[in-house]
């Protein structure tokens, strides 16, 4: 329940304060975008990142990811270019362990969607899943969610030993 409660307030936390922003701009007259989409409801780890916190993943993207290559060059760099944008992403919050955790973790499940991904489609094909029923992407918004409340949970703790000490009583310490 924690770990639930802890996703919601710090999505209602940034959010809040971009809403905020937003709508001081516009007394202002200025106009800016959103910058959460219904980051909950995403189906993949890559469509949470397009739905959360839109202008700083815009510009780690625009101003990190891309000029090391960004997709234009191999593969494996970038792989490579994908997972220093995480780490440094980590860093931008906090200097911390927790956070490069957090921003490694959020790579790691990047890469592993990349690798499944074209499995999980011959799986898809093969054994006619359907991909559009209510229940299959239900189960893809629930299966993100939760592992977004897991790297969460590095990015709430004091120390990596109080991040896995969580985690673990989640599992072993079921009331």
């Amino acid at each position: 329940a924690g770990m639930v409660c802890y996703t919601i307030q710090i999505y209602f936390d940034f959010s809040g304060y971009s809403d905020m922003a937003i709508g001081l701009g516009r007394m202002f007259g200025f106009r800016f975008e959103e910058n959460f989409s219904y980051p909950y409801i995403s189906r993949s780890i890559g469509e949470f990142w397009r739905r959360w916190h839109i202008s700083l993943s815009t510009w780690f993207r625009d101003y990190l990811y891309i000029p090391m290559g960004g997709n234009r060059c191999p593969k494996l760099r970038q792989k490579f270019n994908l997972m220093v944008t995480f780490l440094v992403s980590g860093l931008w919050h906090g200097a911390s362990w927790t956070y490069v955790a957090w921003g490694f973790i959020h790579g790691f499940y990047q890469l592993v969607g990349a690798w499944t991904g074209p499995f999980k489609e011959s799986f898809n094909r093969r054994f006619a899943v359907k991909t559009e029923s209510f229940s299959y992407r239900l189960g893809q918004i629930l299966v993100t969610f939760i592992l977004t409340d897991i790297a969460w949970v590095f990015f709430r703790a004091e120390t990596l030993g109080d991040a896995v000490r969580y985690l673990r009583r989640i599992v072993t310490q079921v009331d």
